[in-house]
């Protein structure tokens, strides 16, 4: 169980703090309209702090100290940016999102290194899928068989500067795009994986856990770990 703080209790912010709390969290949400929180309902559990999201005693008294994760999802660009490097920045908070309404700060936000959301309908799963890096990823597509799967991928670090072709052959999957600077794109064979990349890629649903390991241990690691993989262990093919 671990302690979430959500700014904004508008649609997105409300549903991230039920859903949170009904995953056995506890949550803190910080709005300045004290109305807001009736989206919340007369059950919700966690806290109700009335204030400004990026205000330090605001964030204190909804226990920013002991946050996971924060996310800033009110309806001011400004007001999320600015609250998500107060979390990051001065709290320490290592998981922070923040939710925009113009692509165009994108890129200003990504060179800050505060991953952002785009303002669409499925903003509450994108958000939950940055401040809950050790959820399950149920996929953002499946064929009919049931046995190709696309999906975000979660890439260590340690991969920043390398081609991503090099991801591919190690991991065992295929990046279908990069969400880069809040824009999508094809990558090529020459595209190295940047800092702050999105990562959508293909792969075989029977083969996603060792993916997944691959990725999150590095090129290095990685390449001892694929030396045990079995055989028939759902690569995706390269034809």
């Amino acid at each position: 169980m671990a302690h979430f703080v959500i700014m904004g209790c508008g649609r997105v912010g409300s549903s991230l703090a039920l859903t949170l709390e009904r995953g056995g969290h506890t949550v803190a949400v910080v709005d300045q309209d004290e109305r807001a929180f009736r989206r919340l309902g007369r059950h919700f559990g966690g806290q109700r702090v009335t204030g400004v999201g990026f205000d330090r005693d605001a964030l204190t008294k909804a226990r920013i100290h002991d946050a996971y994760a924060f996310a800033a999802v009110s309806s001011g660009d400004n007001s999320n940016i600015i609250a998500a490097r107060v979390a990051r920045e001065t709290f320490g908070v290592e998981h922070v999102v923040a939710r925009i309404y113009d692509p165009g700060r994108a890129e200003v936000y990504q060179r800050l290194g505060i991953p952002t959301v785009a303002a669409v309908r499925w903003s509450t799963d994108q958000v939950l899928r940055r401040i809950l890096p050790d959820a399950d990823l149920t996929g953002d597509f499946r064929d009919a068989s049931g046995r190709i799967i696309m999906t975000e991928v979660r890439v260590s670090p340690a991969w920043i500067g390398r081609p991503l072709t090099e991801l591919e052959a190690e991991a065992g999957l295929r990046v279908a795009f990069v969400t880069r600077m809040g824009e999508g794109m094809v990558p090529t064979g020459g595209t190295l994986y940047q800092q702050g990349d999105i990562v959508h890629a293909a792969m075989a649903v029977s083969g996603q856990s060792e993916a997944e390991r691959v990725l999150a241990a590095g090129p290095q690691t990685g390449a001892d770990l694929l030396e045990d993989r079995p055989e028939g262990s759902g690569k995706v093919d390269r034809a």
